[in-house]
């Protein structure tokens, strides 16, 4: 909580990069590069709830063994380089039915 404020912790991870293929969920300094994010924003004092957003079964697997909910699954259509954060965001806070007073976007990379 921010001053009686309540705040979301959205992590948005999708698996089709084409940079590095499956960024998300490959070693770096001993752990999948999701982890860093998820293990910071876990640990945080501020986020009242942490969720991963993602259309990726491994990611949503390895986020869920890292502590982070997955509650939904994200759509194709929100999954692409076209896609915008604002809507993957409105999809997120309408999929956990859940009010909160704020939103931080934490990307993983």
């Amino acid at each position: 909580m921010i001053s009686g404020k309540t705040v979301l912790g959205l992590i948005p991870a999708r698996g089709g990069s084409k940079g590095i293929p499956k960024k998300n969920v490959r070693d770096v300094a001993g752990k999948p590069l999701i982890a860093w994010t998820i293990e910071h924003a876990l640990a945080s004092t501020i986020l009242d709830r942490v969720v991963l957003s993602s259309e990726d079964e491994e990611i949503i697997e390895v986020s869920r063994r890292f502590g982070c909910e997955a509650p939904f699954v994200r759509p194709a259509e929100l999954a692409t380089d076209d896609a915008d954060s604002i809507d993957v965001a409105r999809h997120a806070l309408n999929s956990i039915g859940e009010d909160f007073d704020y939103l931080a976007l934490l990307q993983p990379t």
